[in-house]
C-alpha cells in the first residue's frame, strides 16, 4: 500500500487553512471556538471576512452568511491566494449556488488545493469535481464539531487529513441494507446533498455523470420532495447514466423510507444503501471526485 500514490495528500502540521462561510451563518456562539479547534490540531486558520458577515447584518437576506459580493470575493480568495494549502467551509445552509456565475473558473480549476465541507457545499464540489480535483464530503466546525456524538467523526476527519488517501484504500463500510441490490461497480464519486445536485440539473456546472458513482444524502426534506427530486433525476436521464448508487442517511421529520423503497429497486445499476455519511451521525469522510470501486456485497468503497 506504501508504494501507492496519493490521490489526496496528506495536510501536514502547519499547513494554512482558509475557512470561509460562502452559505449560510454560524449560530451564536459556534464562530469563537474554530481558530482553536483548528490549532490544537497543528494548523494555521485564517477565518475570512464572510465568516464575520453576519454579525454587521445585511438585509432582508439574512440566511447568508454575508452579501453575495463578500462571499464570493472569499472563495476567489481562498483557492486563489497561494498562501493557502486548503479551504475549510464553515458550515452549509444556503447560498453556495448564488455564487457559481460569479467564480473565476479558470481560477478554482488551476488551484490544487482541498476543499472540505458538505451540505450546501455539494455545488462547490461539483466544481472541483468538474476540474479533474479532488475534494471532501465532511463534517464542518460550526455545525459538526464539538457537538454530542460528533467525535468519532471529527476524529476520523482529522485522522485522514493526517493521513491522505491513497490508491488502494477502502475509505468505509456500509452494514447490510435492505435496498442494497447489485454487484460491483467503478466510477468517479460525485453528488453530495440530493436537493444541491438536483438544483444543478439544467445549469452548466454539473458534473459529468456518464458512468459515476452517485453519492446523495439529505435532511429536513419531506417523503413527497425526496420523490419529486429522484423522479427529477430519473426524468433528467441522470439515474440511467451513472454507474452506481451510493445512498447516505436520509431523513426527515417524516422518514422517506418507502419513497426510498420505490425509486431504488427499479435503478438498473447496483445501489450501495446506508453509507455512513450525510447530515446527522455518523458522518465520516468521503472523498468526490476520485474514482473508486463499489462492492455492494462487502459494503465497501474503495480507491481506485
Amino acid at each position: 500500500m506504501a508504494d501507492h500514490p496519493f490521490l489526496i495528500p496528506p495536510l501536514p502540521r502547519g499547513a494554512r487553512i482558509a475557512v470561509i462561510a460562502p452559505a449560510g451563518p454560524p449560530r451564536p456562539g459556534r464562530l469563537d471556538p474554530v481558530e482553536g479547534w483548528l490549532r490544537e490540531r497543528g494548523y494555521a486558520p485564517t477565518l475570512l471576512p464572510s465568516c464575520f458577515g453576519s454579525q454587521q447584518g445585511h438585509g432582508p437576506l439574512d440566511f447568508l452568511a454575508a452579501p453575495d459580493d463578500v462571499r464570493l470575493a472569499d472563495v476567489q480568495a481562498a483557492f486563489g491566494n497561494p498562501r493557502f494549502d486548503a479551504v475549510l467551509a464553515l458550515r452549509g445552509g444556503s447560498g453556495c449556488i448564488r455564487l457559481l456565475d460569479g467564480l473565476d473558473l479558470d481560477r478554482l480549476a488551476a488551484a490544487d488545493k482541498l476543499l472540505i465541507g458538505y451540505s450546501d457545499l455539494t455545488v462547490l464540489h461539483a466544481l472541483r469535481t468538474r476540474a479533474g480535483i479532488a475534494s471532501l464530503h465532511a463534517p464542518m466546525p460550526a455545525s459538526d464539531w464539538g457537538l454530542p456524538g460528533s467525535a468519532a467523526d471529527t476524529e476520523a476527519l482529522f485522522d485522514r487529513l493526517a493521513r491522505g488517501w491513497r490508491s488502494g484504500d477502502v475509505i468505509g463500510h456500509a452494514a447490510p441494507h435492505p435496498l442494497n441490490h447489485g454487484g460491483r461497480a467503478r466510477g468517479t464519486l460525485i453528488g453530495g446533498n440530493l436537493a444541491m445536485f438536483c438544483a444543478l440539473l439544467g445549469t452548466p456546472y454539473l458534473p459529468d455523470v456518464d458512468g459515476a458513482l452517485l453519492f446523495i444524502e439529505d435532511i429536513s426534506e419531506e417523503p413527497y420532495r425526496v420523490d419529486r427530486m429522484l423522479t427529477q433525476l430519473r426524468l433528467s436521464g441522470v439515474l440511467g447514466r451513472i454507474a452506481g448508487l451510493v445512498l447516505g442517511s436520509v431523513s426527515g421529520a417524516e422518514p422517506p423510507d418507502a419513497v426510498l423503497a420505490d425509486h431504488l429497486p427499479t435503478l438498473r445499476c447496483p445501489v450501495l444503501a446506508g453509507w455512513p455519511s450525510g447530515h446527522g451521525q455518523p458522518n465520516r469522510p468521503l472523498p468526490l471526485g476520485v474514482v473508486a470501486d463499489m462492492d455492494v456485497a462487502a459494503g465497501t468503497l474503495t480507491l481506485a
